[in-house]
C-alpha cells in the first residue's frame, strides 16, 4: 500500500532513511484530527473563560461564607467526585486498563479520591498551612504504601493521578482555589490560591493503590488499537462521523452532572445575576462542543497513530530514534493540552505579569521533553518506575522548601496539568506501540508515562521559581540602595566628585 514510511529502513546509495509504513489515508485521519484538536481546543478555552472559571471561584467565595465547617466539606467532596467522573482522560485511561472490570471501579476509585483530596486542599487554603509541608506527608505515605502494592498496578496508579487533572477538573478546581483565598486578606492568600490541583493529584494515586492491594487486578492483556484505512477523503470523514455521536453522549453525561449540581447551588445561594447565567449557559455550550470535538479528533485519528508509529520505531534497528522523538514529540504537544493554557493564563494574572504565559509555556514543553525522554529510555532499557520517580519527587519536594511558596503550588499544579487529554491519547498509545515493538510488559512498562510527564515539570518549574526569586532579591537590594542613596541626599548631606571619580 503507498503511503510514507517511518521504521523500515531504505537505502539510496551510502545514506539510510528511517522510515515506516504508514499508509497515506492514515496521514490524512491524522490530519483531519490535529485540526479538530485545535477547532475543540478554541471552543473549549473559551467555554472555560466563561462558564467553568466563574462557576468554580464563585462555589469557592460562597462556601467560605458559611460558618459550617463541614457544608464546605460535604460540597467539596461532591464537586470532587462530580467533575473527575465527568473528565473525560479518566475515561480514556480507564478503557485501556483491562486488569480492572468494568472500567467503572477504576473511575469511582479515582473519583473518590479526588473528592478527599479537595476537601484536604480547601481544608489547608483555610487554615493556611504551607502546601510543601502537606505534600512531603503525603507522597511518603503514598510510596510507602506502593511498596504493598502489585509491581504490575503501580504505573496505573500514578497514571491515575496525572489523567485525574484535565480539561474539565482543571479550570473548576483552580479557580475554586482562587475563590477560596480571595477571602483571606493576608499576604499569602494569592500564593495559596494554588496547589489544589496538587494535592487533588495525590488522591487517585492513593486510592488506586489501595484498590490494587485489596482488588487483586488481573493480567489481562491490553487490545491493541485498530488503525482506520481511509482510501478517500470521504472516508476519513466517515470515520469521524461514526465517532461523533459516541463522544457527545459520553461529554453529555458528564457535563450533565455538573450542570445538575450548579443549578441546585444556584437555586440555594441565588449568587449569579440573570446576564451571568446567560453567559454561564452559553460558557457550557461552547464546553460542550469543544470536549465533544476535541476528543472525537483525538480519539479518532491519534489514538491509531500514536500505537502505530510507537510498535513500527521500535521495531526497526533504529529504535533508540525514539528518544530524540519523544523529546520533540514532548516539547511541542504541550501547546495541545487545553488545560496549560487555562493554567498559564491564570498564573500570569495572579503574578501580576511576573510570571508570563510565554515563560510558562516553556518551562513547561523543556519538562514534557524530559518527560518523554525519560519514558522511552525506560521502555527501551525495562528501568522499573520506581528507581525514576522516588529521586525525581524527593528532589522535587526539597526544592519546595527553597523556592518562593506560588512557585511550589504552581509547579505541582502544572505536573497535574500537563497530563492532559494528549497524553493519555497520544502518548499512551505512543508507549504501548513502543512496548509491543521491543517485547515489554506492558502493564509494567507502557503504563507510567503520565506520570513521567506530571513529575519533571515539578522540577523545571521550581528551578524556574528559584531564578525568579534571585533576580527579585537582587532587585531588592538595588531599589534599598537606590533608597538610602535618595534619603542621604534629602538630608541635605552633599557628595562632591572629582574628574577622576573619586569622593
Amino acid at each position: 500500500m503507498e503511503g510514507t514510511c517511518l521504521a523500515s529502513t531504505c537505502k539510496s546509495g551510502s545514506a539510510m532513511v528511517i522510515n515506516t509504513p504508514m499508509p497515506s489515508g492514515t496521514i490524512l485521519m491524522f490530519l483531519a484530527g490535529a485540526a479538530l484538536l485545535i477547532i475543540g481546543m478554541g471552543f473549549f478555552t473559551m467555554g472555560a473563560d466563561m462558564a467553568m472559571m466563574p462557576m468554580g471561584e464563585g462555589i469557592g467565595i460562597q462556601l467560605t461564607k458559611s460558618s459550617k465547617l463541614l457544608l464546605i466539606l460535604l460540597v467539596s467532596f461532591i464537586m470532587g467526585v462530580l467533575i473527575t467522573i465527568a473528565e473525560p482522560d479518566l475515561q480514556v485511561l480507564a478503557k485501556q486498563v483491562p486488569s480492572i472490570e468494568p472500567s467503572m471501579v477504576l473511575i469511582l476509585t479515582v473519583a473518590l479520591g479526588v473528592g478527599f483530596f479537595l476537601m484536604i486542599a480547601v481544608l489547608r487554603t483555610l487554615f493556611k498551612i504551607r502546601l510543601s509541608i502537606l505534600l512531603v506527608i503525603f507522597y511518603i505515605i503514598t510510596f510507602v504504601i506502593a511498596y504493598f502494592a502489585p509491581n504490575t498496578f503501580i504505573p496505573v496508579a500514578f497514571d491515575s493521578g496525572g489523567v485525574t487533572t484535565g480539561p474539565i477538573t482543571v479550570p473548576f478546581i483552580l479557580a475554586m482555589g482562587v475563590g477560596v483565598a480571595s477571602i483571606r486578606s493576608d499576604k499569602n492568600s494569592q500564593d495559596d490560591s494554588f496547589g489544589l490541583v496538587a494535592l487533588c493529584s495525590i488522591g487517585p494515586i492513593l486510592a488506586v493503590l489501595l484498590l490494587g492491594i485489596f482488588y487483586k487486578p488481573g493480567s489481562a492483556e491490553v487490545e491493541s488499537h485498530i488503525v482506520h484505512q481511509a482510501a478517500t477523503s470521504r472516508d476519513v470523514v466517515t470515520f469521524f462521523a461514526i465517532g461523533f455521536p459516541h463522544y457527545f453522549e459520553d461529554v453529555v453525561k458528564a457535563l450533565g452532572a455538573i450542570v445538575a449540581f450548579f443549578v441546585v447551588f444556584q437555586l440555594m445561594s441565588r449568587r449569579y445575576k440573570r446576564h451571568q447565567l446567560g453567559r454561564i449557559a452559553v460558557g457550557f455550550l461552547y464546553t460542550l462542543i469543544g470536549l465533544v470535538v476535541f476528543l472525537t479528533g483525538v480519539n479518532v485519528g491519534f489514538i491509531p497513530v500514536g500505537h502505530l508509529l510507537g510498535s513500527q520505531l521500535a521495531a526497526s534497528p533504529f529504535k533508540w530514534v525514539l528518544v530524540p522523538f519523544g523529546m520533540l514529540v514532548g516539547y511541542f504537544i504541550v501547546a495541545a493540552e487545553p488545560a496549560v493554557h487555562v493554567l498559564n493564563k491564570q498564573v500570569e494574572e495572579i503574578s501580576s505579569g511576573a510570571i508570563s504565559q510565554k515563560m510558562m509555556n516553556r518551562g513547561l514543553s523543556i519538562g514534557m521533553a524530559a518527560a518523554l525522554a525519560i519514558t522511552m529510555l525506560r521502555i527501551l532499557l525495562g528501568i522499573p518506575i520506581m528507581w525514576i520517580l522516588i529521586p525525581g519527587y524527593t528532589f522535587a519536594l526539597v526544592l519546595a522548601f527553597f523556592v518562593p511558596r506560588m512557585f511550589t503550588g504552581i509547579a505541582f499544579d502544572s505536573g497535574g496539568v500537563c497530563s492532559g487529554p494528549m497524553t493519555s491519547t497520544f502518548l499512551l498509545p505512543l508507549a504501548m506501540g513502543t512496548c509491543e515493538g521491543v517485547g515489554r510488559d506492558l502493564m509494567i512498562d507502557a503504563f507510567g508515562i503520565v506520570a513521567m510527564v506530571a513529575m519533571t515539570p515539578l522540577i523545571v518549574i521550581q528551578l524556574l521559581g528559584l531564578v525568579y526569586r534571585s533576580k527579585l532579591k537582587s532587585s531588592d537590594e538595588l531599589s534599598r540602595d537606590t533608597l538610602e542613596a535618595m534619603a542621604q541626599d534629602d538630608s541635605g548631606i552633599i557628595i562632591e566628585y572629582d574628574y577622576e571619580g573619586a569622593v
